[in-house]
């Protein structure tokens, strides 16, 4: 049997290292599992997930020239399907999920206006006999014109001059 990437065997854990564990494929080739791709979850020791004389699924990640072969054990498991958004959010922190303040997402505080972005598209493809130069210029006066609108918006004051004099005194 040609081994191929792609390919999810059965195969029989026989050394297991701080590294990864090495397993037996059939036809007595072995590969090794990186520690990495054991499981989906964080691995710091890898005798919690696997031991000597296991069996396991693996799935053919690489074959060198030399012929060593890579092995996944996390790639081989079925694909858990996707939550809802709504339901996920509530399990984040069980799921060793990093979202930070209470487990709600940043919420941006002002709303989306979308006629004032929509204003500002820049569209390269509207001259096309135009010169890069030339549409590289557009695209900075248009983006300069949209920061300035922005800053007016909220009431923001260009820093420059007098912020350098509040420095100096």
């Amino acid at each position: 049997m040609q081994l191929a990437i792609g390919d999810v065997l059965e195969g029989k854990v026989t050394g297991i290292t701080k590294f990864g564990a090495f397993v037996e494929l059939p036809e007595g080739k072995t590969g090794m599992v990186h520690i990495s791709e054991v499981s989906t979850a964080y691995v710091e020791d890898i005798s919690q997930f696997l031991k000597q004389d296991q069996i396991v699924k693996v799935k053919v990640i690489n074959i060198t020239d030399e012929g060593k072969i890579s092995l996944s054990i996390k790639k081989a498991m079925p694909r858990e399907p996707r939550q809802e958004q709504g339901a996920a959010r509530g399990a984040g922190a069980r799921n060793g999920s990093r979202n930070f303040n209470n487990n709600r997402r940043y919420e941006n505080k002002r709303p989306f206006n979308p006629q004032q972005v929509s204003s500002y598209e820049w569209n390269p493809r509207r001259n096309e006999n135009a010169s890069f130069e030339d549409m590289l210029n557009k695209f900075k006066q248009t983006s300069d014109d949209k920061m300035s609108d922005l800053k007016k918006g909220r009431g923001e004051v260009k820093r420059g001059a007098a912020n350098r004099r509040s420095r100096q005194d």
